[in-house]
This record gives structure tokens, sequence and C-alpha cells, in this order.
């Protein structure tokens, strides 16, 4: 038995922070409690007996949550992380975890030093398809190589770089698949245009890594929509494919031309983060596993950023 569901707070209900709402709806043994969001509009979203508020920090003072996930612009991640550990609350946080390295660099220290703890939303590793990738990898010998390419036309945000936005999610699947940071990283920007919606951009990075394992990536808001993930490996190639019927697939050495599909759960990704989040919580866990791999991905992008060519 679960017992009591848990309380969660969420702050901002923007397109992401809805999904999050939905999602808790449907996830058992949790429930939303607090919502803070400066759209007035947000009390029509939430579920009966959510309280909702228009500042944040009214979550944390009355102390009426078990766990708190922040979905708002990356600029305002780091302070409302802070603030939840210093109240003693867990905290699952959107991706990226900052648009700053600077400020990342102490992040680790003040959570051990409160033994807090700090999740951050890199969705698709828990995509049921990217973690049979990563658990059936082994047998077909070392990785020699990765090929990303993720896009769609939009979101154009203002608050948030392509590079940024859309890189962090095949940046941190590498760096989870191969369990290590890039030696080198470097970007270069393919192509930027302002069109009716914002600032269009589409970049490209390539990170390289000991045993001269590359990752070359695309992405970009002025794309086809696509997520397609390519491990290349030693006796074959492991594809995720986030928008086929075929979400992985395994092309032999011998024929790279055919594809065989590999079964996986159909579980939703975000409702597999939200369980995940809620087990860390009742499970009383404090490592840094997570937000290891979020300050990670902040210093890659922020080193292809430096480097970026075009």
């Amino acid at each position: 038995m679960l017992g009591e569901p848990l309380r969660l707070g969420l702050v901002g209900a923007g397109r992401w922070g809805r999904n999050y709402i939905k999602t808790i709806g449907a996830v058992d043994g949790v429930r939303l409690a607090e919502l803070s969001s400066t759209n007035p509009q947000s009390v029509h979203l939430v579920p009966e007996g959510c309280h909702v508020s228009l500042d944040w920090r009214s979550i944390l003072d009355n102390r009426r949550i078990d766990g708190l996930i922040v979905a708002t612009p990356p600029d305002s991640h780091v302070e409302m992380v802070r603030a939840a550990v210093q109240t003693g609350i867990p905290v699952l946080v959107e991706k990226p975890l900052s648009l700053d390295v600077i400020e990342t660099a102490s992040l680790r220290d003040f959570v051990l030093q409160r033994n807090g703890y700090v999740m951050v939303g890199h969705t698709h590793l828990f995509h049921p398809a990217f973690r049979k990738l990563k658990a059936i990898a082994p047998k077909y010998g070392k990785i020699r190589s990765i090929s990303s390419e993720a896009g769609n036309y939009g979101p154009f945000r203002p608050d948030t770089p392509v590079l940024w936005d859309w890189g962090a999610h095949d940046v941190a699947m590498c760096l989870d698949l191969l369990g290590a940071v890039p030696e080198e990283a470097d970007g270069c920007l393919v192509d930027r245009r302002m069109v009716p919606e914002g600032l269009g951009e589409v970049v490209e990075l390539d990170l390289k890594f000991s045993d001269d394992v590359i990752a070359h990536i695309r992405v970009g808001n002025m794309l086809p929509k696509r997520r397609h993930f390519r491990v290349n490996m030693e006796s074959a190639a492991l594809v995720y494919d986030d928008l086929s019927p075929d979400a992985l697939t395994v092309m032999s050495s011998a024929g790279f031309d055919v594809a065989t599909p590999i079964e996986v759960g159909r579980e939703k990704p975000l409702a597999e983060l939200v369980k995940e989040f809620a087990a860390a919580i009742r499970e009383g866990r404090h490592d840094t596993s997570s937000l290891d791999l979020g300050i990670g991905v902040v210093n890659v992008l922020h080193r292809c950023a430096t480097n970026l060519r075009g």
C-alpha cells in the first residue's frame, strides 16, 4: 500500500507546467496540493483542493507539500532549487538546470551540506525505448559513435536559447549512456534567422569522448519534427526514434539497411519521471546522481556555446 498520496507543489503553469498538472492527476500515489502561477486563469487548471498562489515562496513557507516541481524559465531554477533545499523539500526541476555555469558550480555542495535531494527532468531518459537501449547496448560491443537529430518548428522561447532548450535532452542522453563527460565540445551555428514567431536557429554539436567516441548532434526550432538517436556499436546499431511506431530498432552490422523492431513498454516518460520522483521522496533518497548529470549537461552546453562557430 502506498498510504496517503504525496502532496506535490508546482511552480509554473506554462506549456510544460500544464503537462505536469495532467500527469500528476493520472499517477497513483501523488496529488497536486499547491500551484504557484502568475496567470489568474491557472485556478481553472488544477484539481479540487489544490491551493493556487502568485508567490512561489508561499508554497515553501506553508510546508504543506512533500516535494516541489519547478517548471519555470531556466534563469529562475537555481534560486528556487536552493530555497526548497534550504527548507528541506525535495525538488524536481525542469531541464536545463540553469543557463549559468557559474551559479551551478556551488549547487552540489549546497545540496550535500543540507542533505537535500534534487532531480533534473531530462524526460527522454525515462522513455522506455531509451531505457531499453541503455540496458541492451552492452551485448553489441563497444560504442563507436552516436548521431542524433531533434527539432520541430518552434517553440520560439525568448528566455531559452535553442542550444539549451533542444540540446539539453540529447547531451543528457549521451552523458547518461556513456557515463562520462566529453573531452572536447564544439558547436556550429548552421542557421539563424527571425521568423514571425521569433528567433529560429539550427545548431550542430560535436562531442568527443575517450576512446575516440564521437557524438554528433543536430538540433533546432526550424526543423521537421524529429527525435532520432542512433548509437553505432561494434556489431550493431540501436536507434531510438520517439516519433516512430517502433520506438527502438536494431540494425546488425551485416545489414544496416534492415531495421528490426525491439519491443518496449508503453509508459509515458513524464509519468515515469513523476513516479521516480515520488519514489525518491518516499525512500528518503539523498544521492546526487541526477543533479550531477544536470550539472554535467550545463557544463557541456556552456562549452559548446563558448566554442560556437558560424
